[in-house]
């Protein structure tokens, strides 16, 4: 016990050290990048620094895996150097039994960082976004889904526009049982528009079955409210820009996910994107332990044999190749090539199996 806890101990420590390291590097090249990217818009250097800060989270949060096979890299080399390896060998305890105290100590960083950092990447992107636009200048165009529907805002010369529907099809591009409240460029509203349906063409929406009512000068818009058939009503939205506006799944907090993911369907859009993101979550402390048997597999040996270089390189790829298989999987999952669970799971569950077998062909073999 005393042995296990020194090495889960020391392997935190060190994954605490390679995070603050990189940390500060990324918070180094944001702040430079936030300070090129706003300097038409007069941002000072305290609110770059700010955004740098509320960027740096979601940055870390992708390339954790990458961070736990370091840290599994350092503490194994570590441990060879100081002779500590051969010690523990020569009081009998084997090498998948000295790997049980850091797999242990990745599943619990696993397990804090999808229900604790996840939220806090969640908040600060979303704060990032909001100060990024108004920061930066120009209209913007927004949707979001609530248990009320689904919302859009779409912006334009000298008038906004805020879109309410019961619910669309699969790309957003027909509403049902829809709103459109434009405003005035101070906040004022000047119309409102009820329908049955509505469609995106390439520069407007085509209205069917609308109800208008007049806001800005009618001292009664019931009794100046006109009906009309057909009418058009000019958007800068594309299908494009309403898929991209339901944002990364990154962006929800894993604690609100499934609920978000229950209002989406019943709006009829598609969910999977966002069912794939949360299975991932739910595997990531499985792939942040399968990379410490990765890191294992490779430099678990005493320094005095050699070659630490190359394999050290060669554990690296290995952690590269799982890390953009788990993208690509990803990708797939998102398009319905494979299922979710296959999309999500596969990758970490094959590393861990392909390094089990490593790991018994040289140290138990």
């Amino acid at each position: 016990m005393t042995l296990s806890l020194y090495i889960a101990r020391r392997f935190l420590m060190t994954f605490l050290m390679v995070f603050g390291i990189f940390a500060a590097i990324l918070l180094l090249i944001d702040f430079v990048e936030q300070i090129r990217r706003f300097a038409p818009s007069n941002v000072g250097l305290t609110e770059a620094l700010g955004l740098a800060a509320l960027n740096v989270p979601a940055a870390l949060y992708r390339i954790l895996p990458l961070i736990m096979i370091l840290s599994a890299i350092a503490l194994f080399l570590g441990l060879a150097r100081s002779s500590e390896l051969v010690v523990i060998r020569a009081a009998g305890r084997s090498a998948l039994r000295m790997l049980v105290a850091p797999i242990l100590t990745a599943l619990l960083i696993g397990c804090i960082a999808v229900g604790g950092l996840n939220p806090i990447v969640a908040a600060t992107s979303k704060q990032y976004e909001t100060l990024s636009a108004r920061y930066a200048s120009g209209p913007r165009s927004v949707l979001s889904i609530s248990r009320e529907g689904l919302w859009l805002r779409q912006g334009g010369e000298g008038v906004q526009t805020v879109i309410r529907a019961e619910r669309a099809n699969l790309d957003g591009t027909e509403l049902y049982s829809v709103t459109f409240l434009n405003f005035a460029p101070d906040g004022s509203p000047v119309s409102r528009i009820e329908a049955a349906s509505a469609r995106l063409t390439i520069g407007a929406w085509e209205i069917t079955d609308a109800k208008e009512w007049p806001l800005a000068d009618s001292p009664n818009p019931e009794r100046d409210a006109l009906r009309r058939e057909t009418m058009t009503l000019d958007s800068d939205l594309t299908p494009n820009q309403i898929r991209d506006s339901f944002g990364t799944p990154s962006a929800i907090a894993i604690w609100d996910l499934p609920r978000f993911i229950e209002a989406l369907e019943r709006a009829g859009f598609s969910a999977r994107k966002h069912v794939v993101w949360f299975q991932m979550e739910l595997a990531l402390p499985l792939l942040l332990a399968a990379m410490v048997l990765i890191a294992a597999g490779f430099t678990l040996r005493h320094a005095r044999f050699g070659h630490t270089g190359i394999l050290v390189l060669t554990a690296m790829s290995f952690g590269f190749a799982i890390f953009f298989l788990r993208n690509f999987t990803q990708i797939l999952g998102e398009n319905g090539q494979i299922p979710v669970v296959l999309a999500a799971w596969s990758p970490p569950v094959a590393a861990i199996l392909l390094s089990l077998g490593l790991l018994l062909h040289l140290e138990e073999g």
